[in-house]
């Protein structure tokens, strides 16, 4: 009876030993799926950046090299159940290569005991993927999208031209040129800077010809060049000058934020969804982002639930077989999601369905299959 105790005990040896082989599988996995989207990636723009910049000098290889070391992680995230499915299918293809899964069988441990670390590696990793965004966001976005704009645009000077924002309390801003780093020290800046409130005293609207991120007692906030403020309600309208601007609720990084959402809204993290649905609760673009960023970390646990099932069915196949079917899995899976997720951005189905159905309908199938796992 001990025996048997000590046998399914969790973090047992059993344990112990198929999550041992479940990491080294994960290594080998994330040097292969990471290293060839890597090379996929470089393949597509490396000769874009090595280009001559218009004043005849190219940009320093240094420069390159610092801009795909910091462009490791987001090919990661990209590619993450990718590496889960392959590191738990190569772990269920060494266990079989060796017949250990038939000896747990004989033992009286079921696979689904004998794979657990697998699964619970998964949650794991999901639980990281998620965490990882939330920190590349903070940390990692704002070096790598600044080399990236070196790179593709040939200049060092960040400008982003014509960028509107919606603001807390339901006020409008545009950008007429957004710099993040002007000058030196360097600064944000805004030239042409209009911003657009309703109140109880009507329509209110500032406009600036430029507008510097300053401190001043209180915090920072947006010092106003030539400001001036115009307020049209129904009995009067004024027009005074105004030097800080205030009742408009809108930071540099959030001004960013917005460029982002631009070009890649997929890479924002959570919070940064969560902030821009906050100020356009109406938006299926933003609440669907929001959503995709809540579902996409759980493929890692739903590709497994289906792939390792699928493996075990077919414990005579060839490793080569089971990792085809286990890249077929992921092409369907993803196929299906990112047709979801356009029908949720474009406003065809529910942000909440859009997002959620491809992973609750896989991971139904993936429960099922795990349920048939040889006991």
């Amino acid at each position: 009876m001990s025996t048997t105790k000590r046998r399914f005990a969790p973090a047992g040896r059993l344990d112990r030993y198929v999550a041992s082989i479940f990491v080294s599988s994960y290594v080998t996995s994330l040097l292969v799926v990471v290293g060839l989207f890597f090379v996929m990636d470089m393949a597509s723009n490396l000769n874009r950046y090595l280009e001559p910049w218009p004043d005849g000098t190219k940009v320093p290889t240094s420069t390159v090299l610092r801009f795909y070391g910091l462009n490791i992680p987001f090919l990661f995230l990209q590619s993450a159940p990718f590496v889960t499915l392959t590191a738990g299918m190569f772990t269920v293809v060494r266990l079989l290569k060796s017949n250990e899964i038939e000896a747990c069988l004989a033992a009286g441990i079921s696979a689904r005991r004998a794979l657990m670390p697998v699964f619970v590696g998964g949650f794991f990793i999901a639980a990281g993927v998620f965490g990882l965004r939330e920190w590349m966001a903070e940390s990692l976005v704002p070096k790598r999208d600044a080399i990236r704009y070196t790179l593709t645009e040939k200049r060092h000077e960040r400008v982003y031209e014509k960028l509107w924002l919606r603001d807390l309390n339901g006020s409008v801003v545009r950008l007429g040129e957004f710099r993040p780093a002007a000058g030196e020290p360097p600064v944000a800046e805004v030239l042409d800077f209009r911003a657009v409130l309703r109140d109880e005293r009507g329509t209110i609207s500032i406009e600036a010809e430029r507008a510097v991120w300053s401190q001043r007692e209180g915090g920072p906030a947006w010092h106003l060049e030539n400001g001036v403020r115009k307020i049209v309600g129904q009995e009067a309208r004024t027009r005074e000058p105004v030097e800080w601007l205030d009742g408009f609720e809108f930071t540099p990084e959030m001004a960013l934020t917005f460029q982002r959402n631009l070009e890649n809204p997929l890479e924002l993290s959570f919070a940064e969804a969560a902030s821009l649905a906050r100020r356009d609760p109406d938006s299926v673009v933003y609440q669907t982002l929001l959503q995709y960023h809540l579902t996409f970390p759980l493929a890692n646990v739903v590709l497994l639930l289906i792939g390792v099932p699928l493996l075990l069915r077919h414990e005579r196949g060839s490793s080569a077989e089971g990792l085809a079917k286990g890249l077929l899995l992921c092409v369907f899976f993803f196929g299906f999601d990112f047709v979801f997720r356009n029908l949720g951005i474009q406003g065809d189905l529910d942000p909440l369905l859009a997002s959620w159905a491809p992973v609750i309908l896989f991971g139904s199938a993936g429960v099922v299959l795990y349920d048939s796992i040889a006991t």
